[in-house]
């Protein structure tokens, strides 16, 4: 059996031109337990303005996030990884509109009406945005 080297590419700067980024239902999200375990999910998410965004309700993920902002994030197709590592803030209401509507038009799903959470769905209430550092895809 021959084994061949994976090349793993660095990408330099903040931004990465890949549409999936766009196109992609879901992302692993990566963080870390205060006692250093790490915590690994798939989730929603949309891209943009070169920065990931997550809405989601208080959970395993946002108290890591809040003990420690550092965090990975990998689009699902393991052929074809792309993988970014960078610092998580929360995001205040109002949410930003551009990201409202990234939500809206790639999920049909409201996540803020007139500056607070839908009334048919208040559980996801947080919104947390990752500014990439460094990107990785091979």
């Amino acid at each position: 059996m021959r084994l061949t080297s994976t090349l793993h590419i660095q990408v330099a700067g903040k931004s990465m031109n890949d549409s999936r980024l766009v196109t992609e239902r879901n992302i692993w999200l990566a963080t870390t337990r205060p006692n250093g375990k790490p915590h690994l999910i798939p989730i929603w998410f949309c891209y943009v303005q070169d920065k990931f965004y997550i809405c989601t309700q208080d959970s395993i993920k946002v108290k890591n996030l809040r003990a420690s902002p550092r965090a990975s994030v990998a689009l699902e197709d393991g052929n074809r990884p792309v993988l970014a590592e960078g610092t998580a803030r929360f995001i205040d209401r109002p949410f930003p509109a551009d990201v409202v509507s990234a939500f809206q038009e790639k999920y049909q799903w409201t996540i803020e009406r007139d500056g607070e959470p839908p009334a048919e769905d208040k559980t996801y209430n947080i919104l947390i945005e990752i500014t990439p550092e460094k990107w990785l895809k091979w």
